[in-house]
């Protein structure tokens, strides 16, 4: 697998970090506005693998997860799980409350506290700047990447920091399975659609975590480690890049 060591954690593939510690390479994302399903999280991790999930404060669903990882049977030890700050929680009282309180929320004693720090959605101007003010560079940066988005130049910028690419959205809110060029390629492998996006994604070293409330699909995702892209069709995949965003942000305000 390109640009990635990667080893195994029940049975997951995993990306290590500069901290020594290892992502799985695919998890299931959670979101606000209906992107959360109790039955959907239970079966990724008792069904389908899944030992990494992401979330945020923002989604409003960390209480929601506490209960699915109970039902699941699955130990915290063996799970890596992943939230978020929102703006209003920066600086180190207010992050650390904010921390606490999302602990509580899920029911664990620690994301690490915290064992990996992370940024999201955040640029090269933004890791410079986090740079020259902190002393901890992140472990990862988590940013949209799909087929009409890849940000190789800001891919390329944190491997050379040792920040591990964490890749969402990436079957382009659903835009990416009707695309005549993907939907070919699917063909071509036996594949559906969302697994060429994921493979690929995976393929370029990038931890992916897309996003479903329906079992069937979350396995259907998870079944991407069986097969492998050929060269030439992962450079035509590259080649389809458009700087094509499918979310819109307000970057982050952090400085001061």
């Amino acid at each position: 697998m390109s640009a990635c060591e990667l080893g195994k954690a029940q049975g997951m593939p995993t990306v290590p970090l500069s901290n020594g510690f290892s992502i799985p390479v695919l998890g299931l994302g959670t979101s606000h506005d209906g992107g959360y399903s109790h039955d959907a999280v239970v079966y990724a991790l008792q069904k389908c693998g899944i030992r990494h999930i992401d979330t945020a404060k923002r989604y409003s669903c960390e209480s929601l997860l506490q209960k699915a990882i109970k039902e699941s049977g699955i130990k915290r030890e063996d799970l890596w799980l992943t939230t978020k700050l929102w703006h209003t929680d920066y600086g180190y009282e207010k992050t650390k409350q904010a921390y606490l309180e999302s602990c509580k929320r899920l029911g664990i004693e620690y994301l690490g506290l915290c064992r990996s720090i992370g940024v999201s959605n955040f640029l090269i101007d933004h890791l410079e700047q986090l740079k020259e003010d902190c002393r901890v560079t992140p472990h990862v940066n988590q940013v949209e990447y799909h087929p009409f988005q890849r940000p190789q130049e800001l891919v390329d910028y944190c491997r050379s920091r040792n920040i591990v690419f964490e890749g969402y959205c990436p079957l382009a809110k659903g835009e990416a399975l009707n695309h005549s060029n993907i939907v070919q390629l699917a063909k071509k492998y036996g594949r559906t659609p969302a697994q060429i996006c994921i493979r690929w994604s995976i393929q370029n070293g990038i931890v992916t975590i897309p996003k479903s409330t329906k079992p069937e699909r979350i396995w259907e995702n998870c079944q991407v480690f069986d097969f492998n892209l050929e060269k030439e069709d992962m450079e035509f995949l590259d080649s389809m890049n458009i700087n094509r965003k499918v979310i819109h942000l307000t970057y982050p305000l952090w400085k001061g």
